[in-house]
């Protein structure tokens, strides 16, 4: 039996309990062992009912993993006591646990996760993976160096419709992918809502960049897994609206940030297998909102949202094909034991990937690839020009990123 910490008991933790709860009832051989948060009370908040720390209102439009309902640990775990700590070293240092989930605030991600690893502990990070490129780069070494397993927990692509969008392209349903465009402005968030509720996303030295870092490292890794490997980023970057509020039931103002990273970015990119997309993203936008599906183009047709739709007019929904035409070998292979959850699936990968002692499919590595293409965004804004994704990688491009590793000796 493996058995976990959680580290960081903050808005995203109730989507995580939820898919162990699933791995659970599927007789998965795992247990969490400890909760840690900053505040005790944010750890006791998950455990039981019993602790007696009322639940936190979720945040974000339905369907949002920031808007699943609370869940206590002991609701479907009761044969395995779990700790609470109020510091992660102490947790390290005492729990009997084989690796770490962390689900802080970005700024921390890099620190608690090289404490981790230092300590022979498996790690499981919350994208974005870390602050910047640089950190990204230091926390996948230093796990290869230490021989233990380091993910990033990347729900896009163990989405069911990521999924089955991939088994439609790989039999070739759309012939030899082209193109790839979507986009989107003006939703839950604009014109002018602090995002998520948590201001520090709208500063550079605690989340690294706005838009571009926050959705980017969603964008591209789910491009990557669908349309092969991006090798060059354009872009325009902005910061749309200067202030920020939260608001309290009565409209009153409670909070206000103004930011100094971007909300807005509009990226051209092409991809070593020849593609070119084009992607636009926004958390302003007054009035209406635009959205433009997902849609990859191909030789034989192309892929709206969950419709594929051929050139003889032919349209089909993917889930209905998937369920018919993908073998059973398939279907086990992108939903183990049935399981549609994408915090399940991320979880039971990384318990896998400890097991069987191989990479994940959303391994450290395809966490810092993600976050190189989101801050060549901003790198290829400033710069005015286009920028290999290889460049910001290695660190020869970094400019933006300077400062923040400086400020935190990165």
């Amino acid at each position: 039996m493996l058995k976990v910490g959680l580290v960081g008991c903050g808005r995203i933790m109730p989507a995580h309990l939820h898919g162990y709860r699933e791995l659970l009832e599927k007789n998965v051989d795992v247990r969490i062992k400890a909760l840690c948060a900053r505040k005790i009370e944010d750890a006791k908040r998950f455990r039981s009912r019993e602790d007696g720390v009322p639940p936190r209102k979720p945040v974000g439009p339905p369907g949002d993993p920031l808007a699943k309902p609370h869940i206590y640990v002991y609701d479907f775990q009761k044969d395995t006591e779990v700790e609470v700590y109020a510091d992660y070293k102490e947790m390290l240092k005492k729990s009997d646990i084989d690796a770490v989930e962390i689900y802080t605030s970005v700024f921390s991600h890099h620190e608690i996760a090289l404490a981790c690893i230092e300590s022979g502990k498996h790690v499981l990070v919350e994208k974005p993976m870390a602050l910047t490129v640089k950190a990204a780069r230091k926390m996948v070494q230093e796990a290869e160096n230490s021989g233990v397993i380091i993910g990033v927990a990347e729900n896009a692509r163990y989405s069911s419709g990521t999924r089955m969008t991939k088994w439609v392209i790989d039999q070739g349903y759309i012939g030899k992918v082209q193109a790839v465009l979507g986009g989107f402005m003006g939703g839950y968030w604009s014109p002018d809502k602090i995002v998520a509720e948590t201001a520090w996303r709208h500063k550079k030295l605690f989340a690294g960049g706005g838009a571009t870092i926050d959705m980017g490292v969603h964008l591209f890794h789910t491009l990557r897994y669908l349309c092969g490997e991006i090798d060059e980023v354009s872009s325009i970057v902005e910061t749309l609206e200067k202030e920020r509020f939260r608001k309290d039931d009565e409209g009153n103002i409670v909070e206000s940030v103004k930011p100094n990273v971007d909300d807005t970015f509009l990226g051209l990119f092409k991809f070593r297998t020849s593609v070119i997309g084009q992607w636009f993203f926004s958390w302003a936008g007054h009035g209406e909102e635009i959205f433009i599906p997902r849609t990859i183009y191909g030789t034989k047709g192309c892929i709206k949202a969950d419709m594929l739709i051929l050139d003889n007019g032919e349209k089909l929904d993917i889930k209905e094909l998937f369920e018919k035409k993908a073998s059973s070998e398939i279907k086990e292979k992108f939903f183990p034991y049935g399981i549609r959850d994408p915090m399940a699936l991320e979880t039971l990968e990384f318990l896998r990937a400890i097991r069987e002692k191989r990479e994940m499919e959303t391994s450290g590595r395809e966490g810092l690839r993600d976050l190189a293409a989101s801050f060549a965004l901003i790198e290829s804004s400033l710069m005015k020009k286009a920028v290999k994704v290889d460049d910001v990688e290695s660190g020869k491009i970094a400019s933006y990123e300077e400062e923040i590793n400086k400020y935190y000796g990165i």
